[in-house]
């Protein structure tokens, strides 16, 4: 087997309880490198076409990458993929901690999961061996809770991937949870794994993933480390010391954060940003950790709540929950959000859906569309931290309308009705990370990306050809932000050569990403989506722009954004099918085939 690769996948049959363990073919290596990349090829070729999101055809995966549990910087993150129940296309979210690192210990790259369990289950991967096991008593534990009792029974160096009460109830704004805060919460997949009745996955073991050359990833990772501690407002130096919560109140105010549901002005609407400060945040911080042998460490735990009582222990928010939370909802206490994060951590929420609902549902209060009757008393304002918490609370438990928010804002609004629609921020049914794409922070195509990324709405994707390297760094198994700092596609591949023991280019891995891409595409094409038909709400783009604030009579220009990224991938600008040669040229003479079968031509009979 090349570097980086542990050889083996298994797929478990919920239905059947039956397990069996898969050679990880090679060429899938070399042409999908791992991650969503080897994941969406398999879930194309097995999963039936239209296969209901909570039903028993879909596959739901757990997949790590190369540079899982091995000496790169910052590769400790896995991916969950299936069909979305969010968007009913491709689906996809990622997270680091633990788990990944001590799946590929356990001896394998990843997991796939089809049909439905009678009761709730678990899955144990020890040392080579898989077992399926009674989750029973599992069943309506909090994700702390999963995570602590399985931990108290395999030890400390099992390491637990879970669902909270919301995957368990289906919420399609579920997240599949680990190490008490670390979350893949896109696409709605702990809806997935809570309809297949799987609690949990444990992965415990000792096993080395091989590394082909282990000198030149040593180097490489120093020089990196190196590159990375350059001083700066986002270096690693400051990523440790206040995580990803050093850019939020800067960010309310310079435009990047979108505010009060993405119809305000944060320097006039939320003129006070003390609570999202950074160094007010730092005060709360009791302990700075990281996931496995990051350098960067960015991740933090609390000290026990003062006005919020919530435990000492819990996690430190990120840049997208305080925008959430915070700015979204005009809030700046900082107690209230590092409660909403808590809550979400619990009970498996993503918190940007969660608090982008949240901000939702406070303009349809303020607009007369629900009322104190619907909310059982609760006063929905802007600005009202104690509201927003207890409304969390009722979305994170399915209670009272908290039951009709728990599947995000397209679902809550055509349930509500009464014009709910109007302010329901999505785009393709999914809510929208806490970057506005008119700042241009993102790049020059961060519109696009928004709408025409398969999981739309994804502030961590790109459109066009700035997207190769991206899913290239994600199907690896890095952290975006670890593998950021300006580093370029070259120190990718020789990353990936290092670790592999292949000898590609820069040029044949951007090509591997543009084939990831590419196919997460056609998956959605297969089940009747065309991106452009994800019409992103009005707001995300500025129609109408904004009359004051530094986005002032700014309008993204997304239409030409879209129709220049398309022509670059060639992809046809109406149908957005990949051009039969591109596909040809990218390896996939097969998919070329079936998307564009040859034409037959009937000239009746002959006459007489």
């Amino acid at each position: 087997m090349i570097g980086g690769y542990m050889g083996k996948i298994l797929w478990v049959n919920l239905s059947t309880g039956k397990i069996k363990e898969e050679k990880l073919d090679e060429k899938l290596c070399r042409e999908y490198i791992g991650g969503y990349g080897i994941g969406v090829r398999l879930l194309y070729d097995r999963m039936k076409p239209k296969a209901d999101p909570l039903g028993p055809d879909n596959i739901l995966g757990l997949m790590t990458g190369p540079f899982t549990g091995t000496p790169i910087p910052s590769g400790a993150r896995y991916t969950a993929l299936a069909k979305s129940p969010i968007t009913g296309g491709w689906g996809d979210a990622n997270s680091g901690g633990y788990f990944g690192p001590y799946l590929k210990f356990a001896g394998f790259d990843g997991v796939f999961f089809t049909g439905i369990s009678p009761k709730p289950v678990y899955l144990l991967i020890d040392e080579g061996k898989a077992e399926l096991k009674d989750a029973s008593h599992l069943w309506g534990k909090d994700a702390y809770e999963t995570e602590e009792m399985l931990e108290e029974e395999y030890g400390k160096t099992s390491h637990v991937a879970c669902i909270g009460p919301a995957g368990e109830k289906l919420s399609l704004i579920a997240a599949i949870m680990t190490d008490k805060g670390s979350a893949a919460g896109r696409s709605g997949l702990g809806a997935v794994m809570g309809s297949k009745k799987l609690k949990a996955v444990v992965a415990r073991g000792t096993m080395p993933v091989n590394v082909a050359d282990k000198a030149a990833a040593e180097r490489l990772r120093k020089e990196h480390v190196q590159f990375m501690m350059q001083p700066g407002p986002m270096s690693a130096i400051s990523l440790h010391k206040f995580g990803t919560s050093a850019m939020t109140a800067n960010s309310a105010h310079s435009g990047d954060t979108p505010v009060k549901n993405w119809g305000g002005v944060g320097v006039k609407e939320l003129p006070d940003v003390e609570g999202l400060k950074a160094e007010v945040l730092e005060g709360y911080v009791a302990k700075l950790g990281g996931c496995w042998h990051c350098p960067i460490a960015c991740k933090a735990i609390l000290k026990e709540g003062k006005d919020y009582k919530y435990p000492a222990g819990i996690r430190r928010p990120e840049y997208e929950t305080q925008g959430s939370f915070g700015a979204m909802c005009l809030n700046s206490n900082t107690e209230s959000i590092n409660m909403a994060n808590d809550i979400c951590n619990r009970y498996g929420l993503d918190t940007i859906s969660a608090g982008t609902t949240i901000a939702f549902a406070i303009e349809c209060y303020e607009n007369g569309i629900i009322t104190k009757k619907d909310t059982d008393g609760i006063e929905l304002k802007w600005g009202n931290h104690q509201a927003m918490i207890a409304m969390t609370e009722k979305m994170a438990k399915r209670e009272g309308i908290g039951d009709k928010l728990a599947d995000g804002v397209k679902v809550a609004a055509e349930k509500i009705g009464k014009g709910a629609e109007k302010f329901a921020v999505h785009v393709g049914g999914q809510e929208v990370g806490m970057h506005d794409p008119r700042l241009g922070f993102m790049g020059e195509f961060a519109a696009a990306r928004y709408q025409m990324d398969a999981t739309p709405g994804r502030h961590t994707q790109n459109f066009g050809p700035s997207a190769f390297s991206t899913h290239v760094v994600n199907a690896t198994g890095l952290c975006m932000i670890g593998f950021g700092f300006g580093a370029g596609p070259q120190r990718l591949t020789d990353f990936f050569n290092a670790v592999t023991g292949l000898n590609y280019s820069v040029a044949d891995v951007l090509k591997a990403g543009e084939r990831i891409g590419a196919l997460r595409h056609i998956f959605n094409l297969r089940e009747g989506i065309n991106e452009l038909n994800w019409k992103p709400h009005p707001r995300i783009i500025g129609e109408p722009p904004q009359k004051e604030g530094p986005l002032a009579g700014v309008t993204a220009d997304i239409e030409h954004q879209i129709y220049w990224c398309l022509g670059y991938l060639d992809w046809n600008k109406t149908t957005t099918k990949p051009n039969k040669q591109k596909l040809i040229d990218l390896g996939m003479p097969e998919i070329a085939e079936e998307l564009w079968p040859p034409q037959k031509f009937s000239f009746g009979p002959p006459p007489g």
